[in-house]
């Protein structure tokens, strides 16, 4: 994919899936705005990492479940590089327990940070989308989403949250010619499945088709196809990145 002189901001990109779109986009040419919660650390080493590919790349700690770093955030890309294209929404948390155990505190903070930030980044970044004519919105959900999972149901009222979300304003800007679709991951090789015990993480592979968990690059691969021309008329869907399990969940 071609993405030279576009512009892109990738929410939660300092580790995992989101590190490895933030690098796949610059590879095929994209300027690259990493963002992240907590240390700087992480985002300025992505970052990093993308200068040396030759690539322009800025690093900006912001919350984005807080509407006025939503605004720096995006404001800040505006004002450093005049224009902002593509926009994947991959900021997310779990807090994960049985609803009959879950606080609100953790119901709110998960809807506030894995939701609301696609609802904040999404309107944020239209407004300059809608002037250009021309953008690429793409929301990482998962496949919790669709299928449920205990344990999860702020989490999966989040990410299927985000696939309405996406669908609906997928028909409000299509003759734009912006673009927003949903990508829903499996179980997917990161630090929060590196902690399973072994048993537990053989488990999980002997239910999925592929024979193994998918790697972030897998992700940010299809991420890539979808922010490109070539996938111009593709807007509205939600594509699994799960090597079968969600066919074999049902």
């Amino acid at each position: 994919m071609d993405l030279s002189g576009r512009v892109a901001i990738v929410t939660g990109s300092g580790r995992g899936i989101g590190r490895a779109i933030a690098l796949k986009l610059a590879e095929d040419g994209a300027t690259v705005v990493v963002n992240d919660i907590g240390s700087p650390e992480p985002i300025e080493g992505v970052a990093a990492e993308i200068r040396a590919m030759k690539r322009q790349s800025l690093a900006v700690l912001a919350d984005v479940s807080s509407a006025p770093e939503v605004s720096k955030l995006v404001e800040t890309t505006v004002s450093k590089y005049g224009q902002v294209d593509i926009l994947v929404n991959n900021a997310g948390i779990v807090r994960d327990q049985l609803l009959v155990r879950m606080s609100e505190a953790d119901w709110d903070r998960v809807i506030e940070v894995d939701l609301k930030s696609v609802f904040l980044c999404t309107a944020a970044v239209l407004r300059h989308m809608m002037k250009q004519r021309w953008g690429r919105i793409i929301s990482i959900t998962s496949v919790v989403g669709i299928a449920g999972n205990p344990g999860q149901a702020n989490y999966a009222s989040a990410k299927a949250g985000i696939i309405g979300f996406s669908r609906t304003v997928a028909k409000e800007v299509a003759s734009r010619g912006i673009t927003v679709n949903a990508i829903a991951p499996g179980f997917i090789d990161t630090e929060m499945t590196q902690r399973l015990d072994e048993k537990h993480r053989q488990e999980i592979v002997g239910r999925i088709p592929a024979g193994c968990l998918g790697t972030p690059r897998d992700v940010a691969e299809t991420v890539a196809f979808l922010t490109s021309d070539e996938a111009k008329y593709i807007t509205g869907q939600v594509l699994s990145v799960d090597g079968g399990l969600l066919g074999a969940w049902w």
